[in-house]
């Protein structure tokens, strides 16, 4: 799946990542709230789907669309919705517990991801490969942009895309 935009992120810059423990309520019932800090964030249930979904995602490495979710989730005799696992995946986005991108045809796809701090992502145009990456001097650079132009609570999102070193060598070896 080729990689090419990124969705906009609306966690302020020195938010955490994760709104809440990355298995926050599994295996519980109940709700799960976003940690303080987060903002305001509607409680959620915690249903087994909310908790299959969660699983799924944690089994993951790279990121997935919704629909290949649901399909991961078919194969595995689970039983939920389209509609629900769309929803599912936005609250976790929302909450800060998986990280959201677009991929080259404008598809939110979606990843629970190891880092909890604020993070960027390099990313393989053509297998979807993610590698999570700490960028201070993006930082640096944005706080600095940020203050000399009066702006303050500031966000930024910065994506690398290319080819990862699978898909370059396969390129040269003529097979992709």
């Amino acid at each position: 799946m080729p990689f090419g935009t990124k969705a906009e992120s609306t966690k302020p810059a020195s938010a955490p990542a994760s709104g809440g423990s990355r298995n926050a309520g599994a295996g519980t019932a109940g709700a799960v709230t976003a940690g303080a800090g987060a903002g305001a964030v509607k409680e959620q249930r915690v249903t087994k789907q909310r908790l299959a979904v969660s699983a799924a995602l944690d089994e993951l490495d790279d990121f997935v669309s919704t629909q290949e979710l649901y399909r991961i989730l078919q194969n595995q005799g689970v039983s939920v919705s389209l509609a629900t696992a769309y929803r599912i995946l936005q609250s976790l986005a929302d909450e800060g517990l998986v990280d959201v991108l677009r991929n080259g045809d404008g598809e939110a796809v979606y990843r629970r991801c190891a880092v909890t701090g604020h993070h960027h992502h390099l990313l393989c145009r053509n297998c979807g490969k993610a590698v999570e990456v700490e960028a201070p001097a993006v930082e640096t650079w944005a706080a600095r942009i940020a203050a000399e132009h009066g702006y303050t609570e500031v966000a930024h999102t910065v994506e690398i895309f290319g080819l990862c070193a699978e898909c370059t060598a396969r390129k040269a070896a003529g097979t992709v």
